[in-house]
């Protein structure tokens, strides 16, 4: 792996996969005992910025039957 002249650097697959980075997260990186880690911020993911700002009183039951006619 290395650093392009733009200064980016692709993260693998697999650890994108296990670590749930999807195109638009959020990162840092901390410095820490002479290493660079590179951390997820928290709600940083496209579905945790939306969770909790829906209004409806739907039930799951109605949101389903909706969605099927």
């Amino acid at each position: 792996m290395h650093i392009t002249e733009k200064g980016q650097v692709t993260i693998p697959h697999h650890i994108r996969e296990q670590f749930g980075l999807l195109p638009h997260t959020e990162v840092d990186f901390i410095v820490k005992d002479g290493d660079i880690l590179l951390v997820k911020k928290v709600g940083s993911s496209p579905l945790e910025k939306m969770r909790g700002i829906a209004k409806g009183k739907f039930t799951t039951d109605e949101i389903m039957e909706l969605t099927r006619k």
